[in-house]
């Protein structure tokens, strides 16, 4: 039986919410990153190669952190925060092919890519497992899964603080506290080569390979 189509309700939902938070995003996320995510968009974005694609590009946070040689496409769901990664990549000199799409139903060529990227997007997608089975299918055999994400904290403590916030931050950011993307990874068949929790188990960055075929 083939798969549910995404729920489109959802999807509407979100791009309204960024429509208006664009030109917040970059303010708001600052704070957040020095507290909680400090090196880890680095990490990732160090560890991309060859024909990259970052699903959930947003505002463009991440162009100046990838290596010259990286092959840069980049897809969101909101026109409003692309317009914003436009301008950031003709202030940098960075050339990446923009796209407005669903992470959950991409329109790109199978294993077209060598790197997918997920920075703090995996949070707010409606269907993680959805997502990466999407990412595992435009990889080349061999390819490299890089994400970063605030996720379920294993502390029972930190945890229940999450579940205590988490209706509100879905609700009026569409913003998910309880997920854990490595179970999805691990589903649709991703080798995970390294992991990494911090931040009282909250932050996870991930690297994960697509089996068969060597890295190139």
């Amino acid at each position: 039986m083939a798969d549910p189509p995404p729920d489109r309700t959802e999807l509407a939902r979100i791009r309204r919410f960024y429509a208006g938070f664009a030109p917040k995003y970059d303010r708001k996320i600052d704070r957040i990153d020095r507290r909680l995510f400090a090196g880890a968009r680095a990490w990732v974005c160090s560890r991309a190669a060859g024909d990259v694609l970052e699903v959930g590009v947003g505002t463009g946070l991440n162009l100046a952190l990838y290596g010259p040689d990286a092959r840069l496409t980049g897809i969101d769901l909101s026109p409003e925060m692309l317009e914003l990664a436009r301008a950031r990549a003709l202030e940098l000199g960075r050339e990446i092919r923009l796209l407005e799409g669903d992470a959950q139903a991409l329109d790109l060529e199978d294993q077209s890519f060598d790197t997918v990227v997920f920075s703090l997007s995996l949070c707010t997608i409606p269907d993680v497992r959805r997502a990466v089975a999407e990412a595992h299918r435009v990889l080349r055999p061999g390819g490299r899964l890089l994400l970063v994400e605030h996720v379920r904290s294993p502390n029972p403590i930190v945890r229940l603080g999450q579940r205590i916030i988490d209706p509100f931050t879905r609700r009026f950011q569409a913003d998910h506290q309880l997920r854990e993307p490595l179970v999805d990874v691990r589903a649709e068949g991703f080798v995970v080569e390294d992991l990494h929790r911090s931040g009282w188990g909250i932050v996870e960055r991930l690297l994960a390979r697509k089996v068969g075929g060597s890295p190139r």
